[in-house]
């Protein structure tokens, strides 16, 4: 066998070896990055799920004034805002993660129950409705609302397209190989809680 003979078989060789090694590291950056960056998305979605739960109390401060014979509405809020929180941080530990994503969901849907039923409420309360402080937070707590759909679509968007290239050959090898599981969307799935909370006192 000659030399160039040895050559060809070696550049073969490099190729046979060189072009699944490529593939394989560029499926595994993929996923890396896809991984990022539902991630990141999701850490929109907790920094204004925490501005919201900084808000409810405030609310509920604002209120119970004006409330006095509707404490348990008034402890039904802040129980489900400090369960939500909980989930919250859990979720926020492992975005994407099944378990916690879903506690999460149910958690807010249990959160935006017992707001609808405290701005349900404050509608019949003349005085309350016309507190400056009230509006001020009523305000907030809707561009907040606003804020938290439009990240919970932007997270959902970067899941489904994470999930798409964990599923897709040979990339769900990778995927396999290098234990990028499923991740979890943040959906609600109770039809009547899918729209954020009607604040305006107007």
């Amino acid at each position: 066998m000659n030399w160039s003979t040895i050559l060809i078989v070696a550049a073969i060789v490099a190729v046979v070896i060189a072009v699944p090694l490529i593939m394989l590291i560029r499926g595994y950056n993929r996923l890396v990055t896809l991984r990022n960056r539902f991630k990141n998305a999701y850490s929109q979605i907790d920094v204004q799920l925490k501005r919201r739960y900084d808000l409810i109390p405030n609310l509920v401060e604002t209120a119970k004034g004006y409330l006095k014979h509707e404490q348990q509405t008034l402890q039904n809020v802040i129980e489900a805002r400090n369960a939500a929180a909980s989930a919250a941080d859990k979720a926020a530990q492992n975005p994407g993660e099944s378990t916690s994503m879903k506690e999460l969901a149910g958690a807010e849907m249990g959160l935006r129950g017992s707001m609808g039923q405290f701005f349900a409420l404050a509608e019949s309360y003349p005085d309350l409705k016309a507190n400056q402080t009230m509006s001020q937070l009523m305000e907030e707590l809707t561009s907040t609302e606003n804020k938290v759909a439009f990240s919970r679509q932007a997270y959902n968007d970067a899941v489904m397209s994470y999930n798409t290239a964990r599923e897709k050959i040979p990339t769900n090898v990778i995927a396999a190989m290098g234990n990028f599981g499923p991740a979890e969307p943040f959906v609600i799935e109770d039809e009547e809680q899918k729209e954020a909370p009607q604040v305006s006192f107007s």
